[in-house]
């Protein structure tokens, strides 16, 4: 029996995540699409063009696929083995053809057009309206008006996209996991804490070497680079990382000019200039100037800051080391020593205080004092993986809300980084039931040892919080239709949900839920607390360039005709020259394992991230005007942002909750770059 092709039985109609086999994945899926497409074929034979007719029989006949797609792409993220490995290039292939199929067939564009043409004598409601709307316009951006022989091109290009991005991550996560630094000199471990080393000792009798090794999972490479008295081993180090996908046996860059030329010929056969023309049609940032000018602008601002913070580094690492040619891979151990010199605070000061239980249970209190949100977590739903976490989510009134998963360390078969994403979307099904949404948060977070737990450091509090917000956006959505619910909205507004969460971090009143040391029970200190609220403007200026320059670098790729890309590492440096205050080092890149805009969806949409910075400061402005757990102002935020998912546009749902459009100068002013 071929689970994917069974109705999950599990409690809350919960995948079989625990007993679906990697051979099951390819027969499912070429017998859902051949049930698809011989039930499109009569759906197509009907001459009727109403909405429920072409929206919602029509989005039904996939609903199989769009199942097995769901649980393919999220284990390929998070429980990538070998085996999965091996047939995701046909996975990729047949679900990319399948799409084609669907989006470039003249019939059902024909359809859907006639229902869009009479949309407004169909007495259709405003959710309707928009989900029509953003259909066919769908259909358009995916080649519904191209001729057959560019209809043939745009299959093409699709199917080359999917696999060369496919090798893209899997080069990128093959050569995470291939490169470790290995030490045998207990000498050289000065500077490091105890958990590191511990760590470090296992991750080598884990590889069957001696001594200790620090891999470039980032629970294990940040540590490293912050607290290594070690210079020359920073640097090795650092050099392993910047270089891992680049001149080597999983070198990218062939991969990334065969990306960029592919959506480059893809956005001149819908009629745009550049690929990013055509992405931002449908951001808020609406065109590249736009979005270039907003990067400018903070640039501007933040660049001297960046360079005064950059003094005081490099003043730090001479008056301490005698050090005149400081580099990128000095920055990380300075800083963390001018952190405790300026505000008397290290990562590892507020570690003992962020046991992983404590977070996750602090997170938990934040949903239920904001939105009413309780969390059990129950022992009856499959997992793909035995550390995997399960919880039920109910409201105030003990009604269900959601599923939520959540796995948080790191493994070879897991991809690095933090991210949402979704197992089952909220909304109408074919039983004519509005279901609830099945929601997954992973992180790489620093895992326990034989001796401690799983103690986070303020970033990964902050991330946990982050991706907690990007949750929060899928589990409490009220949408009718998938395709507009959740995190279904512009990317440029996505990030709105999860950067806010980040500032109840720097709360007391957040800090003071769940901050407490892991071995006294002792209650985090209000030194600490201060400390904490200061070290969000700490090096903000640096910080902030950093950020930039990815944002620039997006824009430079999508803006660029790739035939003028010769060099990877030339363009790189020219794209990002201006955000640049030290020099670069030959032999490495970040293109090269930048997924976020090669194998994400964040091509021509990095900036997004500052982007969302200044919606959710000038948010947060205004919540904690209001007291930080204001049941007015939350129940604001949840009924205007959280639960409408796309179904407006969001500047008009962001003007609803905050009565204004928003103010870069409140992001300004909460960094400190004013």
């Amino acid at each position: 029996m071929n689970l994917l092709l069974q109705k999950p039985t599990a409690a809350h109609g919960a995948y079989p995540l625990d007993q679906i086999k990697v051979d099951d994945f390819l027969p499912a899926l070429k017998e859902a699409v051949a049930s698809a497409k011989t039930n499109m074929e009569a759906w197509k034979q009907s001459k009727q063009t109403d909405f429920k007719h072409v929206i919602v029989e029509r989005g039904f006949i996939s609903e199989q696929v769009d199942y097995i797609a769901s649980i393919f792409h999220n284990l390929h993220s998070a429980e990538c083995t070998e085996e999965l490995e091996k047939i995701s290039p046909e996975m990729m292939e047949i679900l990319t053809r399948f799409g084609n199929d669907m989006a470039l067939d003249p019939v059902i564009f024909e359809k859907v057009k006639a229902s869009y043409e009479a949309r407004q004598s169909q007495n259709l409601t405003g959710e309707e309206l928009r989900i029509l709307e953003q259909t066919y316009k769908g259909f358009v951006r995916s080649g519904a008006l191209l001729n057959d022989k560019d209809k043939e091109e745009m299959r093409e290009i699709d199917e080359k996209l999917a696999k060369v991005g496919l090798n893209y991550s899997q080069n990128v996560l093959k050569a995470t996991n291939h490169f470790t630094l290995d030490i045998t000199n207990e000498s050289d471990l000065a500077g490091l804490p105890e958990a590191v080393v511990e760590g470090g000792a296992e991750l080598a009798v884990k590889n069957g070497k001696q001594g200790w090794s620090f891999g470039l999972q980032m629970p294990s490479y940040l540590p490293f680079m912050t607290y290594a008295k070690n210079r020359d081993l920073r640097k090795k180090m650092f050099l392993l990382n910047a270089s891992k996908t680049f001149g080597n046996e999983f070198d990218n860059q062939n991969a990334i000019k065969e990306i960029l030329e592919l959506r480059a010929r893809r956005a001149k056969l819908l009629g745009f200039k550049t690929h990013a023309d055509y992405v931002l049609e449908e951001r808020m940032a609406m065109n590249a100037t736009k979005v270039m000018d907003f990067l400018n602008q903070l640039l501007v601002k933040a660049k001297p800051f960046a360079q005064k913070d950059l003094d005081r580094l490099k003043k730090l690492a001479n008056e301490m080391d005698g050090i005149t040619d400081f580099a990128s891979y000095d920055s990380a151990y300075y800083s963390e020593l001018l952190k405790k010199k300026e505000l008397e605070m290290d990562d590892e000061m507020l570690r003992p205080y962020f046991k992983l239980e404590n977070v996750i249970d602090g997170v938990f209190k934040v949903g239920q004092k904001l939105y009413g949100l309780n969390f059990k977590e129950v022992n009856n739903i499959p997992k793909y993986h035995p550390e995997v976490r399960t919880y039920e989510v109910y409201d105030e009134n003990n009604k269900f809300i959601s599923l939520f998963y959540a796995d948080f360390f790191p493994r070879a078969t897991k991809r690095q980084g933090a991210w949402m994403s979704v197992f089952k979307d909220q909304g109408l099904n074919s039983n004519g039931e509005i279901q609830r949404p099945h929601i997954i948060n992973v992180c790489n977070f620093t895992k326990p040892t034989k001796t401690k737990p799983s103690l986070l450091t303020l970033d990964e509090v902050l991330t946990l919080y982050h991706e907690f917000g990007h949750g929060l956006h899928g589990m409490l959505t009220k949408c009718k239709y998938k395709d507009l619910s959740g995190t279904n909205v512009f990317w440029d507004f996505v990030e709105l949900p999860s950067q806010i969460m980040e500032n109840w971090v720097l709360e007391k009143e957040c800090l003071d839920l769940f901050a407490v040391h892991y071995e006294t029970g002792e209650k985090i200190p209000e030194a600490l607390i201060t400390k904490i609220k200061e070290s969000g403007k700490f090096l903000e200026g640096l910080g902030t360039l950093r950020q930039l320059s990815f944002g620039f670098l997006d824009m430079a790729y999508h803006t660029a005709n790739p035939a003028d890309i010769k060099d990877i590492k030339s363009f790189e440096d020219a794209a990002i020259k201006d955000c640049s205050l030290l020099p670069s080092f030959a032999g490495t890149s970040i293109s090269t394992s930048f997924s976020h805009i090669f194998a994400g969806g964040y091509s021509a949409g990095y900036y997004s991230y500052k982007w969302a910075e200044v919606l959710d400061a000038d948010a947060f402005d205004y919540i904690k005007s209001k007291g930080v757990f204001n049941k007015e102002v939350a129940g604001k935020f949840k009924e205007h942002i959280l639960e409408r998912g796309g179904t407006e546009h969001p500047m008009e749902l962001y003007k609803k909750f905050r009565g204004q459009e928003p103010d870069v100068n409140a992001l300004l002013k909460r960094a400190g770059l004013q």
